[in-house]
């Protein structure tokens, strides 16, 4: 297979940005999930800790 630019580029117009997108909705839905309500609440109270 000759992977010269044109190629790539539609490789990366199409699967990639499947892929990116999967990505982006794994981490919103990773960062959203119920159990992590603990460590955002933790973290967000960092600068009143003493």
């Amino acid at each position: 297979m000759d992977l010269d630019y044109q190629t790539m580029r539609t490789f990366a117009d199409s699967w990639g940005l499947l892929f990116m997108f999967l990505v982006f909705v794994f981490v919103i839905f990773w960062a959203l999930r119920p159990s992590a309500k603990r460590l955002h609440d933790d973290a967000a109270n960092i600068p009143f800790k003493e």
